[in-house]
């Protein structure tokens, strides 16, 4: 099935915060919930943060709605940050190292 770049990076985003142990999940967009919340909600060291994902070169793109959630959550104490390659993380998350192997198993079942 292909991705399109978006996709692709939002994968990656998922897969680097899976191998953490970090909890996220993604928010379903159905039209009746709130427009420009980021695309990945995590918990990092119990602080709130939101993973807005663009597709590659496209990290300036966000809509105002999207800028005004992310402002909004920066406001509030938690972190809003927007990618567009999943390697950018390290440096914007800080995250905790990489669990052994046996936690990490519980987060794939």
């Amino acid at each position: 099935m292909a991705k399109t770049p978006e996709g692709a990076v939002k994968a990656k985003v998922k897969d680097y915060l899976k191998a953490r142990g970090i909890w996220h999940f993604m928010p379903v967009s159905n039209g009746m919930g709130v427009h420009g919340i980021p695309d990945i909600i995590a918990i990092i060291d119990g602080r709130f943060v939101g993973i807005e994902c663009k597709a590659p070169g496209k990290r300036n793109n966000t809509s105002e709605l999207q800028k005004q959630q992310i402002a909004a959550i920066n406001a509030a104490g938690g972190l809003a940050i927007v990618v567009d390659d999943a390697e950018q993380l390290p440096a914007l998350l800080h995250p905790q190292p990489v669990r052994d192997e046996r936690q990490l198993e519980l987060f794939e079942n």
